[in-house]
């Protein structure tokens, strides 16, 4: 799916954002502007939820990151890896039918 624009991430942003910044990487470019206005002040009320950093300018997106992961709960056992996996062609079987 190529929409012909480039997706903002988590992973992409500076150490510390600005919530504009990270309502693009979290709801997309179209969804940031009502994201900002009507979610995040609800968010920032939730516990652990980190609040601007004013000698930063912005928001650890850190912990951003590990807010979301405990919101959604994903366990910390699930590792995400962009790596080609392997395949074992041992692991297949072949098959009985007829050419």
């Amino acid at each position: 799916m190529t929409s012909g624009r480039s997706a903002t991430k988590l992973d992409s942003l500076p150490m510390f954002a600005n919530d504009n910044e990270i309502a693009e990487a979290i709801v997309g470019k179209k969804a940031a502007k009502d994201f900002v206005s009507k979610m995040l002040p609800s968010l920032e009320r939730l516990p652990g939820f980190p609040t601007v950093d004013s000698f930063h300018g912005g928001r650890p997106v850190i912990l951003v990151r590990m807010f979301y992961e405990k919101y959604l709960r994903i366990p910390d056992a699930i590792v995400v890896s962009n790596a080609a996996s392997v395949e074992d062609p041992t692991a297949w079987k072949k098959s009985r039918r007829k050419a």
